[in-house]
């Protein structure tokens, strides 16, 4: 491969990476990501205590939340029209989201860059293989699978506390929790990509986690168009406060689909977002 002339050398990686999801057979990558989740499971095992670590520093997460907002509520019965039982149930999905996403996606995008100035990044795009779903989930941690269980059953018990709750909306969490995780993963994802464009994009990753943050919280507190910027533009709100409000609130159906497609949208974004940095890609062994 050291021996190709530079553009012959990008095209020839481009040609090997297909360009959407569904070019190359589920069945395949779905033996794939088996593969990964078994290869991750026996290295974490290798590392015990990780997993007791990992638990412990999101358990502290998880009550910095809680804590801050039982203390506002007790000097005030609402906060952005959210009384305290309907906001547990809003950090219970934020909990049971962030959980899923770390377990699937975070360790892989954040070792990105590395990738990229190593030169690794050629030999996972070589693979006769989805080259996006080789990079996002080629490792998962399953040490934070503790935290996961936590976090459903806190959003368990905050549904079961909820007043007022219709139980028939529940099974809809089987929609929205996807359709969250895969907004979130698009767009994570392609802040990753940057990397590949400018080699480094660390500025662009702190930029995004603060932009993230803002997504920890209801809707219903933003200024008007905040809130638009950050339920169309850059959806955060899409993630978990709409979902929410629709468990909470009762569902709009409109609302619901426009999470769907949304997602799908954002995932396909995510795609085109990815090859676009590959065109640009200078490979490390040129």
């Amino acid at each position: 491969m050291s021996a190709l002339e530079p553009k012959n050398n990008i095209n020839q990686l481009l040609r090997l990476t297909p360009k959407t999801y569904f070019g190359a057979s589920f069945v395949k990558h779905l033996r794939i990501f088996l593969a990964f989740v078994k290869a991750s499971i026996q290295a974490d095992m290798e590392y015990r205590l990780n997993f007791v670590s990992r638990v412990a520093t999101d358990v502290v997460w998880y009550l910095a939340h809680i804590l801050t907002f039982e203390t506002l509520y007790l000097h005030t019965s609402q906060i952005g029209g959210w009384t305290a039982p309907q906001m547990r149930v809003f950090l219970g999905l934020l909990f049971v989201v962030d959980a899923l996403f770390m377990i699937l996606f975070n360790d892989n995008l954040e070792r990105f860059n590395d990738k990229i100035r190593k030169g690794d990044l050629d030999l996972l795009l070589m693979k006769p293989v989805n080259s996006q779903m080789m990079i996002s989930l080629q490792r998962q941690a399953t040490a934070i699978l503790g935290n996961l269980v936590l976090a459903t059953a806190w959003l368990s018990w905050a549904l079961y506390n909820l007043p007022g709750l219709q139980t028939q909306h529940l099974p809809l969490l089987l929609l929205y929790i996807p359709a969250g995780l895969t907004i979130l993963y698009a767009i994570r994802f392609m802040v990753a990509s940057m990397a590949v464009i400018f080699t480094r994009a660390d500025s662009l990753q702190y930029m995004w986690y603060q932009i993230y943050k803002l997504g920890m919280r209801p809707d219903s507190i933003y200024s008007p168009w905040l809130r638009y910027a950050m339920i169309s533009v850059l959806p955060v709100l899409a993630v978990v406060a709409l979902p929410a409000d629709a468990i909470v609130n009762g569902p709009g159906w409109g609302m619901t689909v426009y999470l769907v497609v949304l997602a799908g949208f954002f995932l396909w974004l995510s795609s085109k977002v990815w090859n676009f940095a590959l065109s640009k890609y200078t490979s490390a062994s040129s």
